[in-house]
């Protein structure tokens, strides 16, 4: 499963040519930033579950 600050891989990569990005907003929306160049994208969650790939770090916070 994915949490808050995950990098994860979607399926197709960003025009950029980065496939990592880290998770920075989740509810019923999620909202994930590209590694590479640091744009901001908002989907649903239905949406983002249906485009990721895997997660590839889990975030170090224990919280």
């Amino acid at each position: 499963m994915y949490d808050l600050h995950d990098i994860v891989e979607m399926k197709k990569p960003h025009p950029c040519g980065a496939n990592r990005w880290e998770i920075v907003r989740m509810g019923a929306d999620i909202k994930i930033k590209c590694t590479e160049c640091q744009r901001l994208l908002m989907m649903t969650r239905r949406d983002f579950e249906k485009r990721m790939k895997k997660v590839l770090e889990k975030s170090s916070n224990e919280d």
